[in-house]
């Protein structure tokens, strides 16, 4: 006869014999120059560790400035210091010094809400699951970053009700920690934080592992305060995504977080460039360009809908800053394939699939 302490393993379809005893936690952050950042971040954590079995490891790689500082002032947060490797390579490093059967990732300028450790691991009931995502949210006014929060919100949308998923970001990530080192973690090839996250969550989907969307899983973020800033953002995301799609071609069609119109509304600038010549050399009767611009700003239809009920003023702004993001990114289209071109070993296929 089992004692009440005793649990009954449960095995899943991922091979993993797991628990029904709460599992010991490891939450990962890392840092480059974070001095002025991190400590909201590890409060609000601190403040959820209760009684549970929980780590809190924060990674900093090679900052310059008072970070080791920071974090040293906080008891029960573990510091790793590397020299400067790369965010993949931190948090890779944060889960292989880990002692944790969950492992959670968040950034050093996302503040969890009090409940987020609770949202984070519920899922992992499941013994199918081996992955979750939460949310962004921000308390920020400027323009910019509200029109950022609805993008989130219109591809959180995309995301809501499906069972399974294959797109985890690292600001609020959950995964098996055996699961993600047969992975061998995040993919080091890519020198920035973007589109790291986007390619493991890819390789672990073609494996037919289940990994989840916890909207209640919420960390508060500061978005791009400046329209610039956002497009360069824009830019940087689809030149690395290229490469993440490089190794993982079935995913250029579809995946479960970019809308499809995203990804229609690329062409809109290309489009508009070879319209303009038409109406120009062919002299059609029907402009093309006009038929272009017309056939964009239905593309926008739903995104303005869905904006109008949150922030009218954005939903009025957002066919031109469709507009604007449609270009950045498919100048950052453009710049990722010349980049995989002469550097065709970026596009790496040794890592386990």
């Amino acid at each position: 006869m089992k004692t009440p302490i005793e649990a009954t393993p449960l095995t899943n379809r991922a091979g993993l014999v797991q628990s029904a005893l709460p599992p010991s936690i490891s939450v990962i952050i890392p840092t480059f120059n974070g001095a002025r950042r991190i400590g909201q971040c590890l409060t609000a954590l601190l403040s959820q560790a209760g009684s549970r079995d929980l780590e809190i490891l924060v990674v900093n790689d090679g900052s310059t400035d008072d970070t080791a500082a920071v974090v040293g002032g906080y008891s029960g947060v573990r510091l790793i210091n590397q020299a400067n490797s790369g965010p993949a390579a931190a948090r890779n490093r944060g889960a292989l010094e880990s002692r944790g059967s969950i492992l959670l990732f968040t950034d050093d300028d996302c503040v969890p809400m009090p409940d987020w450790l609770d949202a984070m691991l519920e899922p992992f009931a499941d013994p199918e699951v081996v992955g979750a995502k939460g949310i962004y949210r921000t308390r920020q006014t400027a323009l910019a970053a509200r029109f950022v929060q609805i993008e989130y919100e219109d591809k959180y949308h995309l995301m809501a009700g499906l069972p399974s998923i294959d797109f985890i970001d690292t600001y609020s990530a959950g995964f098996v920690r055996e699961r993600f080192l047969e992975m061998t973690g995040y993919d080091t090839s890519f020198p920035v934080a973007c589109a790291e996250d986007v390619e493991l969550s890819y390789r672990m989907s073609a494996r037919g592992w289940k990994m989840v969307f916890v909207p209640k899983a919420i960390v508060y973020h500061t978005h791009p305060a400046t329209f610039w800033s956002y497009l360069k953002k824009k830019y940087k995301f689809a030149f690395w995504r290229v490469l993440a799609v490089g190794k993982n071609p079935s995913k250029g069609v579809k995946d479960s977080h970019t809308p499809q119109l995203m990804k229609l509304q690329l062409l809109f600038a290309p489009a508009l460039m070879a319209g303009l010549l038409i109406d120009r050399v062919v002299r059609p009767r029907v402009s093309v360009s006009a038929v272009v611009i017309g056939s964009f700003l239905v593309s926008t239809l739903p995104f303005v809908g869905r904006a109008l009920r949150k922030d009218p003023v954005i939903a009025a702004l957002s066919p031109l800053l469709l507009a604007a993001r449609a270009c950045a990114q498919v100048l950052g289209v453009a710049g990722g394939l010349i980049y995989a071109r002469r550097h065709p070993a970026a596009i790496r296929t040794d890592l386990p699939a």
